[in-house]
C-alpha cells in the first residue's frame, strides 16, 4: 500500500483550526483592484470558514492535518 500523502496545493490554501475548522483566505483581492470598491476590498481581508459542503472534500486532500 503507498504512502498517504497531503495534497500540497491544498496545504498551501487551507489551515485546520484547534477545533477541528477549515479556514481559507479570501479570492479576487490579488489584481485589478482600481475597479473594485474600497468597501469591496475591506470587506475582502482576513480569512473565513470553508463552506459545509466543501470540507468533505479538503479533509480527504489533507489526511493528517
Amino acid at each position: 500500500m503507498p504512502k498517504m500523502k497531503t495534497k500540497s496545493g491544498a496545504a498551501k490554501r487551507f489551515k485546520v483550526r484547534a477545533g477541528g475548522s477549515i479556514k481559507r483566505g479570501q479570492a479576487f483581492k490579488r489584481h485589478i483592484l482600481t475597479k473594485k470598491t474600497t468597501k469591496n476590498k475591506r470587506h475582502l481581508r482576513g480569512s473565513v470558514d470553508v463552506v459545509a459542503s466543501d470540507v468533505k472534500s479538503i479533509r480527504a486532500m489533507m489526511p493528517f492535518a
